[in-house]
């Protein structure tokens, strides 16, 4: 039986050989919906960047610049880290350099993998098909500061949900993730809404993005980091 395990936290990432593994990396809210949004949408390139003055130096290499910390747009940014950002039909054949507080960080942590996919729910099927075919699977949650989160664990329950009976988890995270995820997943929406890093976003105003980023299979597209730069598959 092919495997599947779960990271919840990039500061447990340590723990885990990445060698020989596909690693999908999940940030739901907001910076994997984006990145899924953006290729989905014809968006050439993004280029994920830990720090931000390395970000802003993209700029003079012809990147739009895209990113928030702590949920709040970086000043002298053109855009912040909202799925309809990405979505506007002026971003098609765009290049984006993108820097977040939590999924552009877990995408660097993860160069030791084979390979590096993008997940989010609204690719969720994609994701999961594609994996079929790969034998050792890492679901790597961003979480938010080094805090577990709610929403990356769900997503990882469902992807193990939708790949069972070809991959088995092992681990007692991935078990945790995906009876989690069987429990509450007509009430999607709703379960997330009511997160922790959800109730922080309402006070920007975000209501929109958290629905959108929670409804699944809106793009059958499998985006990967290739040399440092995410990319239609």
């Amino acid at each position: 039986m092919k495997s599947i395990e779960v990271c919840l936290s990039p500061d447990l990432i340590g723990q885990y050989d990445l060698r020989g593994k596909s690693t999908v990396i999940v940030d739901i809210l907001r910076a994997t919906s984006c990145f899924t949004s953006g290729i989905a949408n014809g968006v050439s390139e993004i280029v994920p960047v830990a720090d931000v003055e390395d970000c802003r130096l993209m700029r003079d290499k012809g990147y739009l610049l895209a990113g928030e910390r702590g949920g709040e747009l970086i000043d002298g940014f053109d855009m912040g880290n909202s799925p309809f950002d990405y979505l506007q039909s002026s971003m098609k054949g765009k290049r984006v350099a993108a820097t977040t507080t939590n999924g552009t960080k877990a995408i660097h942590l993860s160069a030791e993998s084979d390979e590096i996919l993008i997940g989010s729910f609204l690719n969720l099927s994609a994701v999961a098909e594609y994996l079929k075919d790969r034998d050792r699977v890492m679901v790597f949650c961003a979480g938010w500061k080094g805090k577990v989160n709610l929403e990356d664990s769900l997503f990882a329950g469902a992807l193990i949900r939708e790949l069972q009976g070809v991959h088995q988890p092992i681990d007692d995270s991935g078990l945790i993730c995906r009876s989690s995820y069987v429990t509450v997943r007509e009430q999607l929406y709703d379960v997330i809404s009511k997160s922790e890093h959800a109730r922080r976003l309402s006070g920007y105003n975000m209501a929109r993005d958290i629905e959108f980023c929670s409804r699944l299979n809106e793009f059958n597209i499998v985006p990967q980091v290739r040399n440092g730069s995410i990319t239609p598959s």
